[in-house]
């Protein structure tokens, strides 16, 4: 159990705790961010077991490297970009293996409801494209960073992270636009993104948007929690 001082910390008091020894902290911390950055996982890999495998890894590298955080950017921004990090080295290393579906037992095809079935066709549209594009909008239209942000993260020019999510939006709009659920829920909005990255439908299946985050009490992630 961790301790109680911890539930009033801010992230980078956890984190500064944690170098400094305090065996409570880190755990906490990744409680706290655990189901967005499962989430993130998740959206970012080709399935379940590589999204659990980069979130292991990512988490035993920011527990290894947290001396090295420089208190440039917000530590969830780091943690973000430590897991995208670990997602896409995965990605790159299984290149060659023939695209495997998201879907599990939670989101069976056959849900009758429309929304749900625009959001399997949205998952699958997302894991058709290449690695650096999907990073980049689900950044940007899914966790809703900034493009400045997202840049930083990712370890690229502004005009790079932008880029890649035109291509990726076209991309996804051609394979929204398909869904028979109508065209209202499709269309892209005037920003060019397209309605269902906005407006609630991967929050039902995929990532929770970055506004309605808090502390959450995800006591079920602490066996995955490396110790010191």
């Amino acid at each position: 159990m961790g301790s109680f001082e911890a539930i009033g910390r801010s992230d980078a008091q956890l984190l500064a705790a944690h170098v400094a020894g305090d065996r409570y902290a880190f755990e906490e911390l990744f409680v706290r961010h655990h189901r967005r950055l499962t989430r993130l996982a998740q959206m970012t890999s080709r399935n379940p077991e590589d999204a659990r495998d980069a979130l292991q890894d990512a988490m035993l590298s920011a527990h290894r490297k947290a001396a090295s955080f420089r208190n440039d950017c917000a530590v969830s921004s780091w943690l973000y970009r430590i897991v995208v990090n670990a997602c896409l080295d995965r990605m790159r290393r299984s290149r060659t293996q023939a695209t495997s579906t998201l879907l599990d037992d939670d989101h069976p095809v056959g849900d009758p409801t429309a929304r749900v079935d625009t959001a399997i066709v949205v998952q699958r549209a997302l894991l058709s494209l290449p690695v650096e594009q999907r990073a980049a909008v689900v950044a940007v239209d899914m966790q809703g960073y900034s493009v400045a942000e997202t840049a930083r993260m990712l370890g690229v020019a502004e005009g790079t992270v932008k880029s890649r999510c035109s291509r990726a939006r076209a991309k996804l709009a051609d394979v929204l636009a398909t869904i028979d659920a109508g065209e209202e829920t499709t269309a892209p909005t005037a920003a060019g993104t397209p309605r269902a990255l906005r407006h609630g439908t991967l929050t039902r299946a995929g990532a929770p948007r970055r506004r309605h985050r808090g502390p959450g009490a995800h006591v079920s992630a602490r066996r995955h929690t490396p110790r010191t």
